[in-house]
Parts: C-alpha cells; structure tokens; sequence
C-alpha cells in the first residue's frame, strides 16, 4: 500500500503535510485555510485518507487535497 499526495509523492507516517484548498471541516463550523500544515501524519487502512492532529482534535483529510511539506 503506497500512500500519495496530490503531486505523487508517497507519504509516509510521521510526514508533514500542507493543505492545497480550502476546505470546511464536516460536522463542525471551522474551516481549513490553504497553507495549513500539519506535523506527524498517521496513515489509515484507507490509502486515500491520512489522519491529522489539530488542537485536541483528530481530523481525517484526503490525500487529494494535501501535499508534502
């Protein structure tokens, strides 16, 4: 299982990662501005998805919208 980004680039657990979009969370008023990085990524079972720390939150992104940083 090989985990991408949006440019191709394989991401491995611990990456740090930087959102591409704008994106509104689900479920929650907040939304992610672009250029928000993210440090200490945890892959899933799901290659499409890694999860993020925010805060005291956990926040599941797609790989899509995500770059490595």
């Amino acid at each position: 299982m090989s985990v991408r980004d949006s440019n191709g680039n394989e991401l491995n657990q611990g990456d740090s990662v930087q959102v591409i979009k704008d994106l509104k969370v689900k479920g929650s008023s907040d939304i992610l501005k672009r250029g928000e990085t993210f440090k200490n990524i945890r892959l899933t079972e799901n290659d499409e998805e890694v999860e993020c720390g925010q805060g005291r939150n956990t926040v599941v992104l797609k790989t899509c919208f995500l770059k490595k940083a």
